[in-house]
């Protein structure tokens, strides 16, 4: 029988996953009506990033995008968990910082993004991952 250590870690591990991969379905349009769409994430690249040149922006966008798209297929999937979830940590917090940077830190703290950095270094902290695809390659 599973514990809910077990339960909690796969329900976080979704989550996460979820959260990145919904991220970048916006950009790129999945969502229909409601996407965000490229060239929005690309202009609040440049709004969040203010303190880089706005010719930059594309770059970081296309960047921060392939980023977040192959975290969430390794969070998803379970593939090497603990290294996704770090670098998922580090994303979400340079990303924090830089909005906190840009727009103060009332737009981090509402859009969750340290609780989400936190979430993936809670992730990353753990033993061993019920359900992934690391652990069938170690048994």
């Amino acid at each position: 029988m599973k514990t809910r250590q077990d339960i909690a870690v796969f329900l976080l591990r979704m989550a996460l996953a979820a959260g990145f991969l919904s991220a970048v379905a916006s950009r790129l349009n999945f969502w229909g009506a409601q996407s965000s769409g490229w060239r929005n994430f690309v202009n609040y690249t440049a709004e969040v990033n203010s303190f880089f040149p706005s010719s930059w922006s594309p770059t970081l966008a296309l960047v921060s995008t392939a980023t977040e798209l192959i975290i969430g297929i390794l969070i998803l999937t379970g593939y090497q968990i603990r290294k996704a979830a770090l670098s998922a940590s580090v994303l979400t917090f340079v990303f924090a910082i830089a909005m906190s940077i840009s727009f103060g830190s009332k737009e981090a703290l509402d859009y969750s993004v340290f609780v989400f950095s936190a979430g993936a270094f809670l992730l990353s902290s753990f033993p061993c991952y019920q359900w992934s695809l690391d652990q069938l390659l170690h048994q």
